[in-house]
């Protein structure tokens, strides 16, 4: 009996859910899951999570005690939310889940630490290993340099919004776990860039970059992972079969396992260890120069954060009314 496409890609990747919907996860059955600020506030507002966010606020009220206001319990229930999805998917999957730091810290060192450590913490106190946390941190200068320093203390890392080389090989420098280079939203800037309405999955500029930098971590023997992230549609990740990990939205492995036909790996450790690619090394100098030679790069990641900040006041206001209802 033929293999659909999903069957094969697990084969030479490890295959992992993009999603908050914890219902998603345990249907298509991920080896790990990633989160992020927009995916937790709209798994927040669904029916069936009403009881984890109501647990939440109430597990603050009582940590805080009747006298504390209503914006410092929403404040405490904030933080702890995320890694209460956190707790209810590593009930279902066998691996890690990745939980996000504040966006609005990605340019502050000493404060995502400081958070990386609380939500670690977070895990341990219930008896989650950190060994199957992923603490997702903007791929910023700032960021990455958090990031260095959580790896140190035996804190796990995953780098995200990423966009250009340079952010992964300072990654990559600084010994972080895992990278989350952004495949669709290169591909989204391009279109709109360029004017072109569609890529080749070959010649798309995300797919592009992707296998340049798993090619690049091969070479040199970088023992960061890469995890291609943000796809836009099924070519995209077929044409990344082989990377050491792709996180897939629910409807994009459901469109996989829906299809038929060979899937070849098309990144492979060995091949990429002939190629003739220049080794280069990057110092906040340099970053800073080629972030800003990057165009698409400069304008992703501060679009990115950008975007991830306002999900977390989205979920702030939402957190604020349920209180409100609760409390009434």
């Amino acid at each position: 009996m033929p293999k659909n496409l999903l069957e094969q890609l697990r084969e030479v990747t490890v295959v992992v859910a993009d999603t908050g919907d914890i219902e998603a996860i345990e249907k298509v059955k991920p080896h790990d899951a990633t989160t992020n600020p927009s995916l937790i506030t709209a798994a927040a507002q669904l029916p069936q999570y009403q009881a984890i966010v109501d647990d939440t606020l109430k597990g603050a009220r009582e940590t805080l005690g009747a006298g504390a206001s209503a914006l410092e319990v929403v404040d405490l229930a904030f933080d702890r939310l995320a890694v209460a999805f956190g707790l209810k998917i590593l009930e279902i999957i066998p691996g890690r889940v990745s939980t996000e730091v504040d966006a609005r810290l990605s340019y502050d060192t000493e404060a995502t630490i400081k958070k990386g450590r609380e939500i670690i913490a977070q895990y341990e106190a219930v008896g989650v290993s950190r060994e199957r946390i992923l603490i997702k941190i903007a791929s910023t200068w700032e960021g990455i340099q958090a990031a260095a320093v959580l790896e140190q203390e035996g804190i796990h890392c995953n780098l995200t919004l990423l966009f250009g080389i340079h952010q992964a090989v300072a990654c990559a420098e600084n010994g972080i776990t895992l990278i989350s280079p952004f495949v669709g939203r290169i591909l989204d800037w391009y279109k709109k860039d360029t004017g072109r309405a569609s890529y080749e999955p070959a010649e798309d500029p995300g797919v592009v970059s992707v296998t340049q930098i798993y090619n690049y971590y091969k070479k040199f023997g970088y023992k960061t992972e890469v995890m291609g992230a943000s796809f836009r549609n099924i070519g995209e990740i077929t044409e990344l079969a082989g990377s050491d990990l792709l996180t897939i939205s629910p409807q994009l492995l459901h469109e996989l396992a829906a299809t038929e036909g060979e899937l070849p790996r098309k990144l492979d450790p060995e091949k990429a260890a002939g190629y003739p690619i220049e080794k280069i090394h990057i110092d906040k100098e340099t970053f800073d120069a080629l972030h800003a030679e990057n165009r698409m790069a400069t304008d992703k990641l501060a679009e990115g954060i950008d975007g991830f900040a306002k999900a977390l006041v989205q979920l702030e206001d939402l957190l604020k009314g349920r209180l409100a209802a609760l409390e009434a």
